[in-house]
């Protein structure tokens, strides 16, 4: 139930999350020219509710669609919420913020259904019309049915919700909300609860109101300000209370909660403390009428005054004062009296954690946490033809036979598929990752071909099952001197395209020797070589094992010709780092014709012998045999 309901939130809050600027834009807009504001002026205070009704719903439908359904689900859910909108009075009605959330992901459900329903099915010819047909009717549809449904009822749950908020604060009941929010906050479900559900209602207050109460609720540092000031004081500990001041710091202006986390799961009983020092700021806050013009975030003090109405500035700080004051109050004996776990082992622990929450790889030797069932992993690399196609061949090959139902595939960081439930990508990447597909379980490694977190991995999805990898296919027959081969796979490796014996040279030039041969071959344009450097510069193409792949960005394959493949030997090695890589593949992708030739790499990495024969090797006919 706790990874279900994780895994809700996190989608919820993916949708909200990367549209903060947004928000925070409004907010501005809202706290500086409406008439309470700091510089009141009715003309632009006329943006605020264009960007509420209008901007606001339709990026977070846009979002959300995309999330489901890529980037046609984006534009089918900015369709289908526009229906939601007029559906309850456009300009004059309530934000559709819940309406987005709900009308986003299913129009992304729906264009979804409808490709895969098309898959090979498309009359040749007729792609362009059918594509951009579908996503218009569809959408007209939906956004019908917003119009008629979704709107209508998404505008009285959110009265609903807005009287249970109203009902709370008049019988002084809100600050019981601290009870279930603090022990949120220490399981990472804050940003769910934050942006999927108080943000909405939040919005609607303010567009009545001027102000919210509810981003005050999970955003006040207050709380976790009186935690680590009971630990600087009181702590039995030298090194956690040295520790403390930087964290302070951290914690109050940089709006980092998460750095207090630790100093809490060291006493978990510590808990209480930001429990009732957030509900007593609740309560004052409640008696006050305070509230903010928009959310917080992150939740520094200097954003949550930003976004403090001019004549609540005094109630913002004093309410931040007394959270933070009843805090150290409450935590101060429990720290001073407690035996404390090290820090270090809190913060591990705080780690792991974290990591469940947010889908990520737990550390090197620990299992690797996903939320329901496994049905496709996807390797994601920047252009989504070399490094992940490696890397998903060979963990295709390594858990079939544990796993035959698993759909172990690759892609682009940038276009993650919809239904994807695990994604594995370099750590330089994880965050184009987690924006492109934040719903999903990720895994973030160092090297596709052997990384301890593919082997945690590899452990979780098989069920705990540790045995050996599955062996690798069979080799096809390996061509011979009599045999020569011209070319392989349909001219994407020639022999023309194999240089041996090179001596040893710099990586950028190891590189651009591998671009200048797919270029004299006719598979990119001249300039493709520099486009590989990049994609070097952004993550090393090196695989392990004394293999590299460069290739270019995914912003340069309109230079790309035809799918080729190029391979240079340097049998003295090319450094790579720390690494030294014997066979480099230069590769160019258009289609999928270079991933068969990759998974045959793959296999040839499975024999340690042909591997290392290939390195020094100048029989071409030998090496062609190999990769063929």
């Amino acid at each position: 139930m706790k990874n279900k309901l994780s895994r809700f939130g996190k989608f919820l809050s993916g949708m909200v999350m990367p549209n903060i600027g947004a928000f925070i834009a409004w907010g501005f807009i809202t706290a500086l020219f409406i008439a309470e504001g700091w510089f009141p002026n009715p003309q632009l205070a006329s943006i605020q509710p264009y960007m509420l009704k209008f901007l606001l719903p339709v990026l977070i439908a846009a979002q959300g669609g995309k999330m489901v359904g890529g980037d046609r689900g984006r534009v089918m859910g900015a369709i289908a919420v526009m229906g939601c909108i007029a559906g309850v009075g456009g300009i004059d009605g309530e934000p559709m913020l819940m309406g987005a959330m709900v009308m986003g992901p299913l129009a992304g459900w729906v264009i979804k259904k409808f490709d895969q329903a098309m898959d090979g099915n498309m009359p040749v010819g007729f792609e362009m019309l059918i594509n951009n047909f579908s996503v218009g009717i569809f959408g007209m549809i939906l956004a019908i049915f917003g119009y008629y449904a979704i709107g209508p009822v998404m505008s009285a749950i959110l009265a609903v919700l807005a009287a249970g908020v109203d009902f709370l604060i008049a019988h002084s009941l809100l600050p019981l909300v601290s009870i279930f929010l603090e022990p949120a906050k220490v399981l990472f479900l804050n940003n769910a609860i934050n942006h999927g559900v108080f943000t909405p209602i939040g919005a609607e207050q303010v567009q009545q109101f001027g102000r919210s109460i509810m981003y005050m609720l999970e955003t006040n540092p207050g709380p976790g300000l009186g935690v680590l000031l009971a630990y600087m004081f009181f702590s039995k500990d030298d090194t956690t209370r040295q520790s403390t001041p930087g964290a302070v710091i951290i914690h109050l202006f940089g709006g980092i909660h998460e750095i207090y986390f630790p100093y809490i799961l060291m006493n978990p009983i510590v808990i209480i403390a930001p429990i009732v020092g957030n509900a007593a700021a609740i309560f004052f806050y409640s008696l006050f009428g305070a509230g903010l013009n928009g959310p917080a975030a992150p939740g520094s003090i200097i954003a949550f005054l930003m976004m403090t109405p001019r004549d609540s500035m005094f109630v913002s700080i004093l309410g931040v004062a007394i959270a933070a004051a009843v805090s150290f109050v409450i935590a101060s004996p429990i720290v001073k009296m407690s035996g404390a776990k090290n820090l270090d082992e809190a913060t591990s622990q705080m780690q792991a954690m974290k990591a469940e929450a947010k889908g990520a790889a737990a550390p090197a030797g620990e299992a690797v946490a996903v939320s329901g069932p496994v049905k496709k992993v996807v390797f994601s690399c920047d252009a989504g033809m070399g490094s992940s196609a490696m890397g998903a061949t060979k963990f295709r090959n390594r858990i079939k036979a544990a796993r035959p139902d698993l759909t172990v595939t690759n892609s682009s960081v940038d276009n993650i598929p919809a239904d994807a439930d695990v994604v594995v990508c370099q750590r330089v990447l994880a965050d184009r990752a987690r924006a492109c597909a934040p719903q999903v379980t990720l895994v973030v490694i160092d090297n596709f071909l052997a990384d301890p977190n593919l082997d945690n991995l590899y452990k979780t999805l098989a069920g705990g099952n540790d045995a050996a990898p599955a062996p690798a296919p069979a080799a096809p027959a390996k061509e011979t001197a009599s045999q020569p081969a011209a070319s392989a796979m349909n001219g994407v490796l020639l022999r023309e395209g194999i240089q041996t014996g090179l001596p040893s040279v710099s990586k950028e030039e190891a590189i651009r020797a591998a671009g200048a041969l797919l270029a004299k071959l006719g598979y990119v344009e001249a300039d493709y070589a520099d486009a590989m450097v990049e994609r070097e510069n952004l993550v090393s193409t090196y695989m392990g094992m004394g293999v590299a792949i460069p290739h270019g960005t995914s912003q340069k394959k309109e230079t790309v010709k035809k799918s080729g493949v190029v391979l240079l030997q340097y049998p003295d090695g090319v450094d790579f780092g720390e690494e030294k890589a014997y066979l480099v593949f230069g590769i160019a992708g258009v289609g999928d014709e270079h991933l068969e030739l990759l998974g045959n790499v793959c296999n040839v990495l499975e024999d340690e012998d042909a591997l290392e024969k290939m390195k020094t090797s100048s029989d071409i006919d030998f090496l062609m045999g190999q990769l063929s």
